[in-house]
């Protein structure tokens, strides 16, 4: 927590970073508040300096803000759908975007100054199946009466190495 005063723009970044990988393991942020209390309570047996332990229960109760902000922002739908590997599901949460903003919805989400990758996260957590969905959603030519969408172009200009990756994963 000493981390958070010596350098708070770069702790906030590490945090939002962390934030954003429990969104991909569906942590619900109903734990933070008791976890909050508990370590505070460990700190308060191990001193008897109040302003330590008020400086240790303000840093972690900023901390466990960040990440619970950075998991309800981060929370789409289509990373439910992710860590529920049903290929149903990411179809269902990704016919609600329009067509302009579809391959988006699958190649990034952003909080903050940090980002992840749905697609990535689902073929590095194994969840194979809303992986090759979501190949499939982007691969696929749609049109209105005034435009073509293909997310081949978003594909590879978020993740120019993916070929080499799906390869190696």
């Amino acid at each position: 927590t000493i981390e958070m005063y010596r350098e708070p723009r770069k702790m906030v970044e590490d945090i939002s970073a962390l934030g954003l990988r429990h969104v991909g393991y569906a942590i619900p942020t109903e734990f933070f508040a008791p976890f909050v209390s508990g370590a505070v309570e460990v700190v308060r047996t191990m001193t008897t300096d109040e302003t330590a332990e008020d400086g240790f229960r303000w840093s972690l109760t900023l901390i466990s803000k960040i990440l619970v902000r950075t998991i309800l922002e981060g929370s789409t739908i289509v990373m439910k759908a992710i860590n529920t590997n049903q290929e149903k599901a990411l179809v269902k949460a990704i016919s609600v975007s329009p067509r302009g903003k579809r391959a988006l919805e699958l190649l990034n989400i952003t909080v903050g100054t940090q980002s992840i990758s749905p697609f990535y996260w689902a073929i590095e957590s194994g969840s194979l199946v809303t992986a090759q969905a979501m190949i499939n959603d982007l691969l696929t030519i749609r049109a209105d009466r005034d435009n073509y969408y293909y997310g081949y172009d978003d594909l590879f200009t978020r993740h120019p190495d993916v070929i080499q990756r799906l390869c190696a994963d």
